[in-house]
């Protein structure tokens, strides 16, 4: 791991879509770092809970699961769930959470879904101030998900770490992205079979070039 990477071990896992591995991803990079994780909000999958997937896992017993701030019943974004519950989400409950070490943490949704009213998942982001891993895959219509959501984290000056792509390679899609983002390839995941092993989180995991 180079020197500037061992001193950014706090990240902000953001995904172009739903359903693209982006709590996978924060599950690889935990093991990597040793890191805590943290899933600010919970909107939906309560039985199950995102934070209940990386700790299945995760096979580092220093790894740490830190507590939602906000557990919503709908799967919907942020803001609707909140709603429809009658719960108020503010910015002030979202902040950094006091821990030392390694962090990673998973917004609910894609960059620009909304949390509260004025209030962004990417204004969440500029708020934590963390290197950004952007989740991309391989679908119709991912070339344009993946430029801009690197468009909007851009836009607000967030420092970006790099790309993981997630699923069967498509050799096009990824080098047009790369080359119009500018980004570093952290990782080539490919399409693994669900559900996913703990042991093939740490093959990955290690493989992820920080």
């Amino acid at each position: 791991m180079h020197q500037a990477a061992r001193l950014a071990v706090r990240f902000a896992i953001a995904g172009i879509g739903t359903g693209v591995g982006k709590t996978l991803v924060a599950a690889l990079f935990v093991e990597r770092l040793g890191a805590a994780y943290w899933k600010p909000i919970q909107a939906g999958g309560l039985v199950h809970t995102d934070t209940d997937e990386v700790r299945r896992l995760v096979t580092l017993s220093r790894a740490r699961f830190l507590p939602e701030a906000y557990s919503l019943h709908a799967a919907m974004a942020p803001d609707a769930a909140a709603a429809q519950e009658g719960v108020t989400l503010r910015k002030e409950r979202l902040r950094m959470p006091d821990v030392e070490g390694p962090l990673v943490v998973e917004p609910a949704g894609g960059v620009l879904v909304p949390v509260a009213d004025g209030l962004l998942n990417v204004d969440l982001l500029k708020y934590w101030n963390l290197p950004v891993v952007v989740v991309s895959s391989y679908y119709l219509g991912s070339i344009n998900h993946t430029l801009l959501t690197v468009e909007a984290l851009n836009s607000r000056e967030l420092p970006l770490a790099g790309i993981v792509f997630n699923g069967e390679r498509n050799d096009h899609s990824r080098g047009v992205i790369l080359r119009e983002t500018g980004l570093k390839c952290l990782l080539d995941l490919p399409n693994l079979r669900q559900p996913v092993s703990p042991r093939q989180v740490k093959t990955y995991a290690a493989r992820i070039d920080l």
